[in-house]
């Protein structure tokens, strides 16, 4: 399994983190609004990708998770979105929502299931990523967090 450390963005991170985003026109208007937190994945020391996780009591949305162009197929989205889910359910939460316009089939690989927007809860769909800047054509899904499926896992064992 790919090794990477994830750590809580700080301040000196914003400008990076705006610029991965945009170069993959992923919401990035509002990373430095501090309503969610971002992550960086690194390894060696360099940034693979990142991540933001917004949380309200059981609820988050998992956002922008994006790896660097040059570091694809090597298997740190899933190390990454692994870490995320595991930030969130050591955070209280209980079901991740997300939106995508490209990633459908990765998210639905890791047990995502397809949910229309009016189902979400309104403080997740009162964020501005839901609200205001992703389409609305992005395909809105959501996981259970509560019980640890045997293949993540293995995964978390794994690192």
């Amino acid at each position: 399994m790919t090794d990477i450390t994830l750590r809580r963005a700080d301040e000196s991170d914003y400008g990076r983190i705006e610029s991965l985003l945009a170069a993959n026109d992923l919401p990035h208007q509002d990373v430095r609004d501090g309503v969610g937190e971002f992550f960086i994945a690194e390894t060696d020391d360099e940034c693979v990708g990142i991540g933001g996780l917004e949380t309200d009591g059981s609820d988050g949305l998992l956002r922008s998770l994006v790896v660097a162009e040059q570091s694809r197929g090597e298997g740190y989205g899933t190390a990454l979105c692994d870490a995320l889910e595991t930030s969130a359910r050591e955070n209280g939460v209980e079901t991740l929502y997300l939106l995508t316009t490209t990633a459908a089939p990765f998210f639905r690989r890791r047990g995502y299931e397809r949910v229309e927007r009016e189902n979400v809860p309104d403080r997740v769909r009162d964020t501005t990523e839901f609200a205001d800047l992703c389409p609305a054509s992005a395909t809105c899904m959501r996981k259970g967090l509560a019980e640890v499926s045997e293949e993540e896992a293995e995964r978390a064992a794994d690192r």
